[in-house]
């Protein structure tokens, strides 16, 4: 089986590659292979242009670096998503009368299971994407791509074309190389002293922001926000940079920052072009970014770039051993021409968004040169859009910090256990980041052998479905300690939630719409609730009787050791609707073996296209093939077909709750 972009199949390792001119090894499953595969192409790249298939200049140097994006983007895929050691292959195609010459990567995985990370063709049929944005990238480098699975193999390859580049035939070189192509050497290209940047910034600029903006803009991590900024800068636009971030503080510029408004600034990563000056030069950057003016238009500022290892073609310089940067009010670095010539600079580009300061970017290039006009305004759109990426990266981690502390005062950390009775819960979210509209508690109802469960859905979710489930639960215990029966606790709850309705509907026509109540269209706080009381048999046979009500809920299931399901109870009205309701019960005797599923929408209502699970007593036949099962068993059982029923993640809360007589703890 095959799945590919192109329109033609692509064989691993065709034969009319030269076998002089192909690269392979073996990378471990670990973070640092992408480091590894970049540095191996880079070496390859550099060792066919030595033998002369390549001419050497900046055709060979853009190759190596558009080859490195690739693997890295490849490796980690392989690494990271399919968690296993990685196969990296590198090869030149000669060209033929229907395609030019290509570089062809290949990076394998020992998972065939496991999916490709990322890019539109592997977006579900409900057309959203999955996690993990890499093969963008690689799309927009790539000739073609595509994934060959194998027995033992996964096989992820892209071909980039030569076109344009100087490529020379195998004949011109038929003596073969003197020695193997490197593996892991230390060898790189030279700088980028030779590329034509400023065509690259005027012609392919639209295209990287928008590309950028895309990678960028599907990370909810902030780390993850600045790992791909430095990946995409270097080597593309810099041969060098570093970035910080702010703590999350209070600050709202530099000044702030350094009066101690705002947390620490921490340095959260450092690339460069050499790999092997990576952690050197963190050494020397040090966890303070430059302090920089609080210039008006918060355009870049000139600084001395802190390397004290010298640069890949300039001896050591005395000058380049401190981080300055020219008076404030001094954005373009007048005064840094006073700290003597020679000095490598760079550019450190302020991270603000929404009028906060979040950290800084240093950006530079090798030799003494300065950073071009045209190189160093991309650089600060783009530094505008890692801002924006960064605080849109932690809003969603304070939301999601919020949900969860929600969450857990919302939910019990665990369900009560009934004796003589196996329970047994399956709670997932649709939403890790957001408090999702269910509920459930399994506790005792004070004193004597009465135990109750209730499993309810609230209207909605977020902080409105919270501010329900934070009413409804511990009224609800309140009311069964108090001793009233199933159908009475039901008639006060519905109760108290209409008062509590109209309050909020009070509150928000008093503010106008602006006050503590609920948003418009919103002002019915109702929910649907399945409530019961278990009471173990008192002779100890493993029975028990049973009470309970539904609200607007789907029904439960009872299935019997012979297979047999039935349901329970009569559907009723929802909760926080109507006035003056008298909530009906229903009582039943649970047999030793006996099971009862309680679940949620979620369950019930889980789509396919226009099908639903319960369509046809869908959930009914699955319980049915439950018989003999474990309480775990069957709740697993069921989550598996929830799942299994639609190719699409499960779009609602879903929650159920297993029950089961007869079980015991010895």
């Amino acid at each position: 089986m095959q799945r590919e972009t192109g329109n033609r199949s692509m064989p691993v390792w065709p034969a009319r590659s030269d076998p002089r001119l192909v690269a392979h090894t073996s990378l471990p499953g670990n973070l640092l292979a992408p480091a590894a595969g970049r540095r191996f192409v880079r070496d390859a790249v550099t060792e066919w242009t030595g033998l002369g298939f390549l001419t050497a200049g900046r055709c060979a140097d853009r190759l190596a670096d558009e080859a490195a994006v690739v693997v890295s983007e490849l490796v980690t895929n392989a690494v990271v998503h399919a968690g296993t050691a990685a196969e990296l292959l590198c090869r030149f195609e000669e060209p033929t009368h229907e395609e030019p010459a290509a570089l062809v990567v290949e990076v394998s995985d020992h998972h065939p299971a496991s999916g490709v990370t990322g890019g539109t063709h592997s977006a579900d049929q409900s057309g959203t994407p999955d996690y993990g944005r890499g093969l963008h990238l690689v799309a927009s480098l790539a000739e073609r791509w595509g994934v060959t699975f194998h027995a033992a193999l996964k096989t992820v390859w892209a071909r980039l074309p030569l076109d344009g580049r100087e490529v020379r035939p195998t004949a011109a070189f038929s003596d073969p190389p003197t020695r193997p192509v490197a593996v892991g050497t230390e060898a790189f290209a030279a700088g980028r002293g030779g590329r034509d940047d400023l065509e690259w910034a005027s012609r392919g600029a639209p295209a990287f922001l928008a590309e950028a903006s895309d990678l960028l803009a599907g990370q909810l991590d902030e780390d993850m926000v600045a790992v791909l900024a430095g990946q995409l800068l270097v080597p593309r636009l810099a041969d060098r940079c570093a970035i910080w971030l702010d703590g999350g503080g209070t600050g709202h510029g530099p000044a702030a920052r350094a009066g101690g408004a705002g947390a620490a600034s921490r340095l959260v990563g450092v690339w460069h072009s050499d790999e092997s000056r990576v952690e050197p030069l963190r050494e020397a950057l040090g966890e303070e970014p430059p302090v920089l003016p609080n210039a008006p238009d918060g355009g870049p500022v000139r600084v001395t770039w802190p390397d004290r290892t010298p640069p890949l073609d300039d001896p050591p310089d005395p000058a380049t051993a401190g981080l300055s940067t020219g008076p404030e009010g001094d954005p373009d670095g007048a005064g840094l021409e006073a700290e003597g010539r020679g000095a490598r600079t760079a550019l450190a580009y302020p991270l603000r968004a929404g009028g906060r300061w979040l950290g800084v970017l240093l950006v530079a290039q090798h030799g003494t040169e300065p950073v071009p006009a045209e190189v160093a305004a991309l650089v600060e759109d783009f530094a505008r859009r890692v801002a924006l990426a960064v605080g849109a990266a932690r809003r969603y981690t304070r939301q999601a910090t919020i949900s969860r502390v929600l969450q857990r005062g919302l939910l019990p950390s665990r369900v009560g256990q009934i004796p003589g009775v196996d329970t047994f819960l399956v709670y997932e979210p649709s939403d890790e980041g957001v408090a999702g509209g269910d509920f459930y508690d399994v506790f005792p109802a004070g004193t004597g052998d009465r135990w109750c469960f209730m499993l309810g859905d609230v209207q909605g979710s977020g902080p409105e479905a919270a501010v329900v489930t934070g009413l409804a639960r511990p009224w609800l215990r309140l009311l069964a300690r108090e001793g009233y029966e199933v159908g009475q606790v039901l008639d006060r709850l519905n109760g108290l939630l209409l008062d509590d309705a109209m309050e909020a509907a009070e509150a928000l026509l008093v503010t106008g719409g602006h006050g503590p109540g609920l948003p418009d269209g919103q002002h019915s706080r109702f929910l649907s609730l399945l409530y019961g009381e278990v009471v173990p048999s008192p002779s100890g046979d493993g029975g028990a009787r049973c009470t309970l009500a539904s609200a607007g809920h789907p029904l439960p299931l009872l299935l019997r050791p012979d297979g047999t399901v039935s349901a329970l109870a009569e559907p009723q009205v929802l909760l926080g609707v109507v006035d003056d309701v008298a909530y009906q019960s229903h009582t039943f005797d649970l047999e030793p073996g006996d099971t009862l599923l309680c679940v949620t929408d979620g369950v019930t209502e889980r789509r396919s296209g226009a099908r639903m699970f319960d369509d046809e007593d869908g959930l009914a036949a699955v319980l049915s093939g439950c018989a003999g099962l474990s309480a775990q068993g069957v709740a697993e059982r069921i989550r598996a077909a929830v799942h299994a029923f639609a190719p699409t993640p499960p779009g609602d809360d879903l929650a159920l709750l297993v029950l089961q007589t007869g079980w015991s703890r010895a």
